[in-house]
């Protein structure tokens, strides 16, 4: 008989057993060894699978960081409201290029909206969502680089292509990963909560960085940009975390429809896409003309306040969706098609009799009716949406939205060469107020979504 030295595996040097020698067998080349073979390829019990260590956030933490994601890519599309005078200075153009500039992100967004908004119903949510982030960056670093008109114009229409991608997509995808970590929790409100802080949240917050970064900082238009880029880069990290919540291979089969509405659902849309084109408008205005207006009209030279008013707006039409959201929808609508008005009709006030206190008021109570209207708008549109078309259908929805957040301030713009800023805000007031009051009377005597289809209180982003 020969002796066999213990083997050691090949795994931490940890000692086998050796075979046990018979008369009858020696032990050679053939003897039978621990069978390593017979190890099971995956990592042993209690080891995470190798899926979950490449994308370790579970769906609830998922939900945070896209919401993250989302309100930092919002922000970015709104950082030039206090910017646009230093613009002006830099590439010596007036009130008219700025709106242009202004609305070449609504371009960008558009074209996004329409041509790739529905794709992440058949390619998945994150899918989109990074390219979304991606684009963003780029067109940060073009408005860092190339420092002109052109390169403005550039940097803003790939600004809107990152909106676009984004809005839509993140407002379905919170949704999905809370069905994902709370099944149980089919009528919550929270998803449709979150999307209104990181939508208007965002856009809110945009100005006030940048606004702070002009008053302080040094080299504002480049700093801002820095600062944008440095977080969305980080998004970018924390999205590509995030687990996917689109089955793959469904689409593969039976690829879902761009715009699909229910039967008799046309109406209805279309008194949805029209709240949020007017509720838009003001937001727009404010963010491309509000620097001008105030160092103009009420003789303000300082970047802060203009942040701070644009803060305001945003952060009412925030604030009045989440205080009144739970509110029934006809109530809501009311309460915005009362709301809006006033706030107009204060704007003009504040115009001819000078004074930033009321302006001040006047934006808020504007972006409080506003945020009304969209979010009566949008859940409008949600409850006539085939579910398999939902990202479709929020896409056409968010383009009739940023239309109507560029066209009426180019309009404003070229109003302001034969009126006086009084006069024009008078004749904007009236448009969109009766507008709105219009949009709200078709919207709230169409039917509610008949039981099964889905409603707009399971589909609530804002």
């Amino acid at each position: 008989m020969e002796w066999k030295a213990p083997s050691t595996s090949a795994r931490g040097g940890v000692p086998l057993p050796a075979a046990v020698p018979t008369p009858l067998s020696r032990p050679t080349a053939d003897t039978p060894r621990p069978p390593t073979h017979r190890i099971p390829a995956p990592a042993p019990a209690g080891l995470p699978p190798r899926a979950p260590a490449r994308r370790p956030a579970s769906h609830a933490t998922g939900f945070w960081f896209v919401a993250v994601a989302f309100t930092v890519l919002m922000a970015f599309g709104t950082a030039p409201t206090p910017l646009w005078p230093l613009y002006e200075a830099r590439d010596h153009f007036g009130a008219t290029t700025v709106t242009v500039a202004y609305a070449s992100m609504v371009v960008g967004a558009a074209a996004a909206f329409l041509g790739l908004g529905h794709l992440s119903d058949r390619l998945g949510r994150r899918r989109i969502i990074v390219p979304a982030l991606l684009v963003g960056i780029v067109a940060s670093v073009v408005l860092i680089m190339w420092r002109d008109l052109p390169g403005l114009i550039a940097g803003r229409i790939l600004n809107g292509v990152g909106l676009g991608l984004m809005a839509s997509t993140a407002t379905t995808y919170l949704h999905d990963l809370h069905h994902e970590a709370r099944p149980e929790r089919t009528g919550s409100v929270l998803p449709g909560i979150v999307a209104t802080a990181a939508n208007l949240g965002g856009l809110a917050s945009g100005p006030l960085v940048a606004g702070a970064a002009a008053e302080w900082l040094p080299t504002p238009l480049i700093t801002t940009q820095a600062i944008f880029t440095l977080a969305m880069a980080v998004c970018l990290a924390l999205v590509l975390c995030t687990p996917e919540t689109v089955d793959l291979e469904l689409p593969a089969a039976e690829p879902p429809s761009r715009f699909v509405l229910r039967p008799g659902g046309r109406r209805t849309f279309g008194a949805a896409g029209a709240l949020g084109a007017f509720a838009f408008a003001i937001l727009g205005l404010i963010s491309s003309l509000g620097a001008s207006v105030l160092h103009g009209t009420l003789h303000t030279d300082s970047h802060l306040v203009v942040g701070l008013a644009a803060f305001l707006m945003f952060g009412s039409a925030a604030a009045a969706q989440l205080v009144l959201g739970r509110l029934r929808l006809p109530r809501v609508l009311t309460v915005g098609a009362v709301v809006f008005p006033v706030g107009l009709v204060l704007c003009a006030v504040a115009l001819y009799h000078p004074a930033l206190w009321l302006y001040l008021v006047a934006v808020s109570l504007s972006g409080a009716g506003s945020g009304l209207l969209f979010k009566g708008g949008l859940e409008r549109a949600c409850s006539v949406a085939e579910p398999a078309s939902r990202a479709g259908v929020l896409a056409v929805f968010f383009v009739v939205a940023y239309l109507g957040m560029g066209l009426p301030s180019v309009l404003f713009s070229i109003a302001l060469r034969h009126f006086a800023v009084q006069t024009a805000m008078i004749g904007f007031a009236a448009v969109l107020s009766c507008g709105a009051v219009v949009s709200v009377a078709v919207a709230s005597r169409d039917r509610a979504p008949a039981p099964g289809a889905l409603s707009a209180r399971s589909a609530r982003p804002s």
